[in-house]
């Protein structure tokens, strides 16, 4: 963008304007965290409710002995709900599949996947987690309310929907990327607050896992997108406590209280904690090795048509629902707590004693679990004084179920999380280890189910920082702060062995060329004129019309290097770089020359500064540009439009160094230029492609076998999986 036309409309900026701008932000930030927090407690409201009407008429069956009908509604109702969410997002927006954390982190990486934050897609992405969270598959609500925090910002940044006619002048205002990326960033953030109620988590989440770029005037819009929020999740709850909200109140956004007045740490606790995380860290690892098994097995079904995409999640639904409501009649009932503070057998919604077959006075500990939603088993996971609710056996069931689960219903034709299914499956480890070597520690076994939940997500997602405070603040527990930040560090480094975080290894399976924070150590024996390939396309300062239509038409570049030429210059040089957006515009308004003449800044009169701020729409093609042949022949004068102080290295540099560079200023194209003086003024352009691992070792197989690579442990040859 910083071409001559750019700079003379910034400076003709006055104060006003400029504090127009700040306040836009602003304002901006404050109507993301109102639409956000609003969206993210109708989601609560609707699940809680949907699922809940659907377990209060199967427990009255239950009741009534009659469990084949029970069984069939339980199962008529989750394929149902699955189903409508399975055809909306295969057939209105197939990019609200899946958790929608990787297209996000992607974008603000610099990749921008079509149709990610349209109209439609926010749409389906609500509406389908809605009903896929209700049917009771193994999935969570918060990677897909960070995609909606993210598609409501995006779209708010753009003014609304072009396509649709929703579109509002006033709040068209932001005119580059940068812009657009921040306002994606926070609407991240807020995503992840309402999802939690953990408004400081959601900035560090931010922070920590979604930005690529950071800077502190995003941290405090952020901080205020996320209290905005809070605030208003508060008023609603509190709303809901007289209440007015149907089944919601019980669940949903309500606090895990885990927190015990005379907890104290002693040196003998220490050794089972440290066990957990190391055995968490593994767990983490394995359950990212089998999702991106499991997804790659998915692909390869969902490729073949829609209707495949829909019967691979019915049976994903049917198979969960057999599950869920089958397994509990392997547990044996159990006799009510005297000491008890709810009703014990639980009748209606929610609790943590369901008697599902039992007789009066016993309850079915493993139905307490399974037939319920995921937000009410993690609370009875974490709560306090229930060392005696659950038996092992029925906790190492819904372990290895869960777990199982999870991967399995990740990658279905539908909106789908994975923070709240690693939460309760991390839940269920930690209460298997607490009841293990409870009888050496004074830790509770809700401690050591947050404490394996915080191990199973270090292990999975590899976020320390941004987990532990949402964790806390979902706990509203700051004792277990030191075991935390110990076990949350440990898992991350046990599984930072194995393979990468969840999250990449899905982006690495959609495609998109993600620039990771380090470069690979082999990047080092290469310089950046070894991966330079192709021919280069150049433009001269002032082009003809028909041989700029030729090069749109035939390269798919974005960017074009200008290069000077006697007479306009002494010798060779390299004038700036033209982008393939701002050629269209130019071919579009048809500003024309006759003659090899300068135009000077009388080019500028026929545009206006929104001409060359937008992105490149999709519909912006060459093709659709009619010329006649006297046009063709007219030439275009490209220094005023030029950004004339493009970012260059020497071809000679390192290509670790050069990537550093590319990702930290946040390029897109990055100018070769020669070491000696008398040769073509710039030899190439490299862009986030030429920095991919594939490109380079599809370049030179022999350093994919270099001792200079980061270690990590893998599978002997023999041993596969899947």
């Amino acid at each position: 963008m910083e071409n001559d036309y750019f700079k003379q409309d910034w400076r003709r900026g006055e104060k006003i304007q400029i504090l127009q701008y700040i306040s836009m932000k602003w304002m901006m930030c404050f109507f993301i965290g109102l639409l956000v927090g609003l969206v993210g407690f109708c989601n609560n409201l609707a699940v809680e409710n949907i699922a809940g009407m659907k377990f209060v008429v199967t427990s009255n069956m239950m009741l009534a002995g009659r469990y084949t009908m029970a069984f069939l509604v339980f199962a008529s109702s989750n394929f149902g709900l699955t189903l409508f969410a399975g055809l909306i997002t295969a057939f209105i927006a197939p990019e609200a599949a899946g958790s929608g954390i990787p297209e996000v982190k992607a974008y603000l990486n610099g990749v921008d996947a079509p149709a990610i934050f349209s109209l439609r897609t926010l749409f389906v992405k609500i509406v389908g987690s809605i009903s896929a969270v209700s049917g009771s598959l193994v999935i969570g609500k918060a990677g897909p309310m960070v995609h909606t925090g993210a598609c409501i910002a995006a779209l708010m940044g753009e003014g609304g929907s072009k396509k649709y006619g929703l579109t509002w002048k006033w709040l068209k205002y932001f005119k580059n990327d940068r812009d657009r990326r921040d306002l994606v960033t926070c609407g991240s953030a807020a995503g992840m607050a309402a999802a939690f109620r953990a408004p400081v988590g959601g900035v560090l989440f931010a922070l920590e896992e979604m930005a690529s770029w950071w800077r502190s005037t995003l941290l405090w819009r952020a901080f205020f997108t996320t209290a905005v929020v809070a605030i208003v999740l508060r008023a609603l709850i509190d709303v809901c406590l007289s209440g007015k909200c149907g089944l919601f109140g019980k669940g949903g956004l309500i606090m895990f209280d885990v927190t015990s007045a005379n907890i104290a740490y002693r040196i003998w606790d220490v050794p089972p904690v440290l066990l957990l995380a190391v055995i968490g860290g593994i767990w983490g690892s394995l359950y990212n090795l089998l999702q991106d098994r499991v997804l790659r097995i998915y692909n390869g079904i969902n490729i073949r048509g829609a209707a495949y995409k829909i019967v691979l999640a019915l049976t994903v639904s049917i198979f969960t629902s057999c599950l869920l409501f089958g397994l509990p009649w392997l547990a044996p009932c159990r006799p009510c707590p005297s000491d008890t503070s709810e009703p014990c057998p639980t009748i209606g919604r929610n609790g943590n004693y369901k008697k599902f077959q039992c007789p009066p006075g016993h309850y079915n500990d493993l139905a307490s679990l399974f037939f319920n939603t995921n937000d009410d088993a993690i609370k009875n996971l974490f709560s306090k004084n229930t060392d005696d609710e659950f038996h092992l056996l029925s906790m190492l069931i819904f372990f290895i179920t869960c777990f199982c689960l999870s991967i399995f219903s990740y990658g279905i034709v539908a909106p789908a999380g994975l923070f709240v299914p690693v939460i309760v499956t991390g839940a269920a480890y930690g209460r298997l280890i607490g009841m293990m070597f409870g009888s050496q520690s004074t830790l509770n076994h809700g401690l050591f189910a947050v404490l394996g939940s915080a191990s199973l997500l270090g292990g999975s997602m590899r976020m320390t920082v941004s987990l532990c405070v949402i964790i806390l603040e979902l706990t509203n527990d700051l004792l277990l702060l030191p075991l935390m930040m110990l076990v949350l560090l440990i898992s991350k480094t046990v599984a930072d062995a194995f393979n990468g975080n969840i999250y990449d290894l899905i982006m690495r399976l959609k495609g998109f060329p993600y620039l990771e924070r380090h470069a690979e150590p082999y990047l080092r024996q290469l310089s950046v004129s070894d991966v330079v390939t192709g021919p280069l396309q150049l433009f001269n300062g002032i082009e003809k019309v028909g041989n700029i239509i030729h090069v749109l038409k035939n390269t798919e570049h974005n960017g074009f290097p200008v290069v000077d030429e006697p007479p306009l210059s002494a010798a060779p040089i390299l004038f700036g770089l033209v982008l393939r957006t701002h050629l269209l515009t130019l071919l579009k308004k048809k500003a024309f020359l006759q003659n090899l003449v300068p135009a000077g800044y009388n080019a500028f009169n026929q545009f206006s500064a929104d001409d060359f701020a937008k992105g490149l729409d999709h519909r912006d093609t060459v093709e659709n540009i009619q010329l006649t042949d006297e046009e063709l022949d007219m030439f275009i004068d490209l220094h005023p439009f030029c950004n004339t102080s493009p970012f260059t290295v020497v071809e000679t540099m390192s290509l670790a160094k050069a990537l550093i560079l590319f990702r930290e200023v946040g390029l897109r194209h990055l100018l070769v230029i020669p070491k000696v003086s008398g040769r073509v003024p710039v030899v190439g352009i490299l862009t986030r492609h030429d920095f991919m691992p594939e490109h380079v070792l599809s370049l030179y197989p022999s350093l994919a076998k270099s001792k200079w690579k980061r270690l990590r442990f893998k599978l002997p040859g023999g041993v596969k999986i899947f």
